[in-house]
């Protein structure tokens, strides 16, 4: 895997028109997990790529209705297959974090990258996200000077109390474990 022009190579690419310049173009400076299933806790269709690129039928389930407006992405989805999919440019602030706060600084969709995982906070992710998020996670270290292990992060800690993603069924343990082992 690598990353050519702030795209990850190799992967899906479904551009998403959710997304604007970040004040500080170089400064990618943190990792967001995060986690979505549309609808919640049904995996393995096109909703998510529907909902990133604004093209969510409000008639497809009653969920939809409630959230087929908004305008939001993230950087990049690991399906639970271990599919990757990228929406956003590395370089490009993608729509993810919301109202959010990281070691003091607000606004964190101005200096970080969103990864999304499909699943919910209280079903196991699976082997093939988490083996894809340390390539995608190690490829972006490698990319990205200013990003680091420690400077990864769950959207529940920049959002406490508004988000709870990715959940008590994302194994942080295991991430860095396999991030120490490549």
């Amino acid at each position: 895997m690598n990353i050519n022009q702030h795209w990850l190579t190799d992967i899906t690419q479904t551009p998403s028109p959710n997304y604007d310049e970040r004040p500080v173009p170089t400064d990618i400076s943190l990792l967001v997990i995060h986690c979505i299933s549309l609808p919640p806790g049904e995996f393995d269709n096109f909703y998510i790529d529907q909902l990133f690129c604004n093209q969510l039928d409000p008639n497809k389930h009653p969920y939809f209705e409630k959230i087929h407006q908004l305008t939001v992405s993230a950087h990049i989805l690991i399906k639970r297959t271990g599919k990757v999919v990228q929406y956003v440019p590395f370089d490009k602030r993608a729509w993810h974090a919301g109202k959010s706060e990281y070691e003091g600084r607000e606004r964190c969709n101005d200096f970080s990258i969103g990864i999304e995982l499909e699943g919910t906070e209280q079903i196991e992710y699976t082997d093939q996200q988490y083996l894809q998020l340390t390539a995608v996670i190690q490829t972006l270290l490698k990319s990205y000077p200013e990003l680091s292990a420690q400077r990864i992060t769950g959207h529940s800690d920049i959002a406490p109390g508004r988000k709870n993603d990715p959940g008590a069924s994302f194994d942080w343990q295991r991430l860095f474990c396999l991030l120490n082992e490549s």
